[in-house]
């Protein structure tokens, strides 16, 4: 390793140095589930839509690990699930076959975006904690490139540090992979789920790779697993052993791509995707509060937290919102949009304070602030005394409870309704 500081993103001479994690959560929609209902841990548990009364059509989101050992599968009809695991609900009202056991039934809960965009943030942050680049590819996996912050000695404790933060302060699991690329990282993510760790250091990325069946290469899905296997081609050594030529031939770019990735080389970048569209920031209390004072206390530091990272990131907002959790776990959100981009704590501070009064006295269990609609080509910082001066006044969003209940857009807009984990 070179000596003394770099800035990230700067390239290694050697890429062998790279130290690239990929965080993959397991069962992700099952475990925030659990989260809020602690009595279906370890019980099969499927998350999904249509499988009520009277509905028809649906599918599952995710299913937990015990509800796959009755063959209920992510992206599966919500149909051919309950034939495999009936609600455990219908079994105790005895609409069931007698013969069936309690233990062939399991749960079922209907997708919740808002609640689980509340969770992936707080897992953010600590990633983003964590550090100095993060690509999040989705609600529920990124690629973290912690090269400047641990090296390869340590890498597995470094490793191992990132998933207790995260079972520690948020409650879920996940599983972590190590290695010099991101293709191998996520490979490695996979190996050993769930609750995995493993580590694939530079000098054993082809060891690692050789014996993995083809269906494992990162971009490969069943159908480019059947041609390649029709091409002889069973495992990954054997693709890296090829002649890239045919692969090329039968799938374009795409299949230097896989002789490549096979070989374990895999020259890109961690890269965050794009600007960000909002900062938030979130915390919960420990139990339900319902006195404002302590409230307003949090608000105050939310606000003051989410308008230093504004400053810091040099970008200017034109929407300020709040977010109030309530027992069980409802999520609302409020928000108020400005006549133009502002750069102003004391700003953020007071419409956060603003949109929060109708929640005063109710309990609270956790709060949040939030900046959006960020510019960050914006030279002139302006402040809450322009926009007064201009006669103007921030309008209120009319928008209702739940709407923008995720704490940053441009990871919800990458988020989708199955959870492969």
């Amino acid at each position: 390793m070179s000596d003394g500081p770099r800035l990230p993103g700067v390239e290694r001479e050697d890429d062998e140095d790279r130290i690239v994690c990929h965080v993959d959560a397991d069962c992700f929609y099952a475990s925030c589930e659990r989260l809020r209902e602690p009595d279906l841990r370890g019980e099969p548990l499927v998350v999904g839509m249509g499988y009520e009364a009277g509905e028809t059509v649906g599918a599952v989101a995710t299913a937990s690990y015990e509800a796959r050992e009755f063959g209920v599968e992510s992206a599966q009809a919500i149909s051919t699930a309950l034939e495999r695991l009936p609600r455990r609900a219908a079994y105790e009202a005895d609409e069931l076959d007698d013969d069936l056991e309690r233990g062939e039934t399991g749960y079922y809960r209907p997708v919740d975006m808002d609640y689980y965009e509340s969770v992936a943030a707080d897992v953010r942050e600590i990633l983003h904690d964590c550090a100095d680049v993060v690509r999040e590819v989705s609600i529920d996996e990124a690629y973290l490139d912690v090269t400047d912050r641990t090296a390869w000695e340590v890498a597995d404790g470094f490793a191992r540090h990132i998933k207790d933060r995260i079972r520690r302060e948020v409650g879920v699991t996940v599983s972590v992979g190590v290695a010099p690329t991101m293709s191998a990282a996520k490979i490695a993510s996979d190996f050993d789920k769930p609750d995995g760790l493993t580590v694939v250091r530079p000098g054993e990325l082809r060891d690692f790779l050789e014996p993995l069946e083809v269906d494992l290469l990162h971009g490969v899905g069943p159908v480019t697993a059947r041609e390649l296997r029709e091409m002889g081609l069973e495992t990954a050594g054997d693709v890296a052993a090829a002649d890239p030529e045919p692969l090329v031939e039968r799938f374009g770019e795409r299949g230097r791509e896989l002789y490549d990735r096979a070989r374990g080389e895999d020259d890109r970048r961690v890269e965050p995707k794009g600007d960000p569209k909002s900062f938030s920031r979130e915390s919960a209390f420990a139990e339900p509060v319902t006195e404002p004072t302590p409230k307003y206390d949090q608000i105050e530091t939310l606000a003051a937290a989410v308008a230093d990272r504004a400053q810091r990131e040099g970008a200017l907002y034109r929407t300020i919102g709040v977010k109030a959790v309530t027992p069980p776990y409802d999520v609302n959100t409020r928000e108020r949009s400005l006549p133009g981009p502002v750069d102003d704590p004391e700003l953020v501070d007071r419409i956060a304070r603003d949109l929060f009064a109708e929640f005063e006295a109710e309990p609270v269990r956790k709060l949040g602030v939030r900046v959006a609609n960020l510019e960050f080509a914006a030279t002139d910082q302006a402040s809450l005394e322009s926009w007064e001066q201009s006669g103007d006044e921030p309008e209120p969003s009319s928008e209702p409870s739940g709407e923008t209940a995720s704490s940053d857009e441009h990871v919800a807009g990458q988020s989708s309704l199955t959870d492969f984990s």
